[in-house]
């Protein structure tokens, strides 16, 4: 225990007691920080740090003014610390302070912008997975957002759908279930995946019978029952629960509904995918360039959330698709009435986090007035829809239809008729509610007004009664209400007036009379913010207790919102509605990549798939648009399945259920991962993943490693895809050899980004043309990035006698030392010298070492007609990881 007394001992008491970074405490109207606290606050936010001293000995101090917390946590908690707060109480005359809260980036409730602030919890099954491979197993997952109460819960299967789901819904704080948080590389994935912060609360809060008490006593005992969530999801679900409750952020009540969802409700989209479509993201982790950033119009912050989330998880319900894309054509035909609404969204808030924010005890009354005002936005957006004809004939009066708008119009009109239009900061200060809203309330408002009058008019009296110049009459905290004359009038002032200071060009006096007048005043004020912080107090419960319906009128504002961004997009940018289809077709004319074309003359291009022709195989010259063409049509069939127009002329898409991408690879060293390994781990994920209602997207499979291997892996990546899976899929490659595939698989075609050649110069086309690709232009894109020119020239020398089967002059470095002339025999793949005989044999080499000797005899043993290519590909690595080892 330390040694410190006095509110430094209780300070660090306090400390002692929490697992918090840091703690803020209350003292008077400061929250105050001591010792090695007061040091980091003071680091972090550009405090001043003084002295304070306690038992003989100096302690650093800091503090902000009680109003002024908020930033302050806010700024630590983003920082990556969390903060315990400790609120001052008083006791008859004993004053004391306990920790009430703790502040993380989960349950941090003041943020801005518009991203969700989810937390989330993952818990796995307690078997492990299929033979004790945590792999394998089942987790689930729950996420809430304590800023606008948003619930969702699932269930998945495997480490991959765990990290995708995260990925998705990207928390800022993570609750590992016990199996998960002992699992190092699992929680090391999480966290590189995230940039979460991963934290522990007591392991017995995943308990299944405590957690499922929590979570059940809070949405109901038949709640996840009746909606199909198992008992990992609601393990999860009470652990998030128990963790928001312990924090004590007071917005439990705001989480009012869960929503759990499954993998048939929505089009798969794995992490990789979601990064390689540069969904939200750029590869370089800007949002800018991202197709989020490139098709948000919206005008709320909910908006921006709920575009988001939709481009993130695409639909695969016809009948959800066919509502959005009704009301986006609405909007995109009816240019006035789209105008008209997105200037009655302009002045809406964010309904969601203002219910939390009620719920939670911190809404002061600009947010009521906040409430009041987007409240009175639901029956103009029914008016401006109404009055078009386009959106009156739509989806969109349902969407508005949605929300009880009697009890939104009625708990408007109660805040209308309650708060002046500009409140005081503080609920004690007085001035928040209108006259005639409570009958004590006026009376002493009154009583209040005819005691301040007296001091509003002392001044003038002074000086009429007493022949005083130079007199003011003021008040503040230290000498109350004062009368100040000028010090050359001083000398004046009646026998009755008490000296209490002397300025230097004034002095102050007080008299019996203004004394009782001011204990008056003083007595009446702390009656009317005593009244007004109560009466305040009930108006935010009432609010509160609403939470539901403000949730409600604030997701269908979102959702209108939403959708009035994509029409204003599809406009802007000449987008067309797709056709729907529940066939394997895909058929798009005169197709663009949305965030391309946004920076260059964009070149369309068709993309043609049926159920004779689902696999395309891509070949080109490098650089000339064969990945922006693959990239485009994945994001045309997202973009569709989230209900939007398409960048094309015409669009027919038949819904799939999950897009899988691999386009390049980052070399992954510092977990152990190469590029090739990463490629062959995400092409593992897509054979296993891949349905034959699946979109996949392969750019050049096999390009890690030696040409042999590369080639017989992406062919066999090939066959397995058109005869096992059976999806549609486009295959970009440069392996020449596999566009011959097309005589001999039924459902391939080839397709090639043209290029035009003249005098040995290459004109890249941009232009997707029927059949293969006759070469790659390789040099030309050496030359475009800058190779040096000999060694251009050089490249093109060695090319060109390659295509002759001509001798080449393998070069020395030193003039005196000889040429030599070899062909290179592109069958064998040896060198031979020019006049036909081989290379002199090398000298012999040793012994085959034990390792080697091991590989090939499994290589020897391995029944190649009855193992799958991806376990072949798994043994092919597995195999050169123990012979690179050597």
């Amino acid at each position: 225990m330390t040694e410190a007394t006095g509110i430094v001992g209780e300070f660090l008491g306090l400390k002692e007691d929490t697992d918090a970074d840091v703690l803020a405490m209350q003292c008077g109207d400061f929250y105050e920080f001591f010792a090695d606290d007061a040091e980091l606050v003071a680091d972090e936010l550009d405090l001043k740090v003084s002295q304070k001293s306690s038992h003989g000995s100096s302690y650093p101090m800091a503090g902000v003014p009680v109003d002024d917390l908020t930033p302050y946590l806010k700024a630590l908690v983003e920082r990556g610390y969390t903060v315990a707060v400790a609120e001052q109480h008083e006791d008859d005359g004993d004053i004391h302070r306990e920790i009430e809260r703790v502040v993380t980036p989960g349950t941090l409730l003041d943020v801005g912008g518009v991203d969700a602030q989810y937390l989330a919890a993952v818990v796995r099954a307690d078997d492990g997975g299929t033979d004790g491979d945590a792999s394998d197993a089942t987790y689930g997952l729950a996420f809430a957002d304590v800023t606008t109460g948003r619930f969702h819960v699932t269930t998945v299967d495997g480490t991959d759908a765990t990290l995708t789901e995260l990925y998705r819904f990207s928390p800022v704080e993570v609750l590992p279930g016990p199996g998960v948080r002992d699992d190092g590389v699992l929680c090391d994935r999480i966290e590189e995946r995230t940039g979460a912060r991963l934290s522990l609360p007591d392991a017995a809060s995943f308990a299944p019978g405590q957690a499922g008490h929590v979570a059940r006593d809070h949405f109901g005992d038949d709640t996840f029952e009746t909606l199909g969530v198992g008992d990992l999801g609601v393990r999860a679900a009470g652990a998030v629960l128990a963790y928001v409750d312990e924090t004590g952020t007071g917005v439990l009540a705001s989480m009012t509904r869960v929503q759990p969802y499954h993998g048939g409700e929505h089009v798969e989209l794995d992490a990789t995918t979601q990064r390689n479509l540069e969904l939200t993201e750029t590869m370089h982790g800007d949002r800018a360039g991202s197709l989020f950033a490139t098709v948000d119009h919206t005008v709320t912050s909910p908006g921006g959330r709920l575009l988001k989330e939709w481009l993130q998880r695409p639909r695969r319900d016809r009948a959800t698709l066919d509502e959005r894309q009704a009301s986006v054509a609405a909007f995109a035909a009816g240019a006035l009435g789209r105008e008209e609404v997105r200037e009655t969204l302009d002045v809406a808030y964010d309904l969601e986090r203002l219910a939390a924010r009620a719920v939670g005890g911190s809404a002061d009354a600009t947010d009521l007035l906040r409430v009041r005002d987007t409240l009175g936005v639901l029956p103009e957006l029914v008016e401006a829809v109404e009055a078009s004809p386009q959106l009156a004939d739509s989806p969109l009066p349902d969407i508005l239809s949605r929300p009880d708008r009697d009890a939104a119009a009625d708990l408007r009109a109660a805040l209308a008729d309650a708060l002046v239009e500009d409140p005081p900061k503080t609920t004690t200060q007085g001035g928040l509610f209108k006259p005639g809203y409570d009958d004590e309330l006026d009376e002493i408002r009154d009583r209040h007004e005819a005691a301040q009058a007296y001091f509003d008019g002392l001044a003038d009296r002074v000086k009429r009664e007493h022949a005083l110049s130079h007199v003011t009459v003021d008040r503040n905290k230290t000498d109350g209400y004062y009368v100040q004359v000028g010090k050359s009038a001083a000398d004046g002032v009646p026998d009755n007036f008490e000296h209490v200071k002397t300025l230097k060009n004034s002095k102050r006096f007080r008299t019996e009379e203004l004394a009782e007048k001011e204990r008056e005043l003083f007595r009446l004020e702390e009656q009317r913010g005593d009244l007004e912080a109560r009466l305040f107090a009930e108006l935010r419960d009432r609010v509160a207790t609403r939470a539901e319906l403000l949730q409600d009128v604030g997701r269908a504002v979102a959702e209108v919102d939403v959708l009035a961004s994509l029409a204003t997009h599809a406009v802007s940018n000449d987008w067309n509605r797709p056709e729907l289809t529940d066939e394997r077709a895909l058929d798009v004319t005169a197709g663009r990549h949305p965030v391309v074309e946004q920076t260059v003359e964009f070149v369309p291009n068709d993309c043609h798939m049926d159920g004779e022709r689902t696999f395309t195989v891509v070949t080109g010259p490098n650089m000339s648009g064969k990945s922006t063409y693959m990239r485009q049509t994945a994001l045309i069939v997202l973009l569709a399945q989230v209900g939007s127009f398409v960048p094309a002329r015409e669009a027919t898409v038949g819904l799939v259920d999950g897009i899988y991408t691999r386009v390049g690879a980052l070399d992954e060293l510092a977990q152990g991962r190469s590029t090739f390994m990463v490629e062959m781990q995400e092409l593992s994920n897509i054979l296993h993943s891949a349905t034959e209602d699946s979109l996949v997207i392969l750019d050049e499979v096999g390009r890690g490693t030696a040409t042999y291997d590369g080639i017989s892996i992406a062919w066999a990546a090939v066959e397995y895809l058109h005869n096992e899976i059976r999806a549609k899929t486009l295959f970009a490659t440069h392996y020449h050899e596999l566009t011959g595939l097309a005589e001999h698989l039924e459902r391939v075609q080839n397709v090639h980004v043209a290029a035009d050649e003249r005098d040995g110069d290459v004109t890249f086309l941009r232009t997707v043309r029927e059949g293969p690709t006759d070469r790659s232009y390789g040099i030309h894109v050496a030359d475009l990035a800058g190779v040096p020119e000999p060694v251009v020239d050089r490249a093109r020398d060695v090319l060109d006698r390659l295509r002759q089967e001509k001798a080449i002059e393998a070069r020395g470095s030193g003039g005196g030392e000889r040429t030599k002339q070899v062909v290179f025999d592109l069958d064998s793949g040896t060198m031979t010298t020019a006049d036909g005989g081989s290379e002199p044999e090398p000298e012999p080499k040793p012994a085959i070492d034990p390792e080697t000797a091991a590989v090939l005899d499994e290589l020897d043993g391995l029944d190649v007609d009855r193992t799958s290519p991806v376990e072949l590909m798994q043994r092919v690595q597995e195999w050169q990881e123990r012979l690179d080892g050597e």
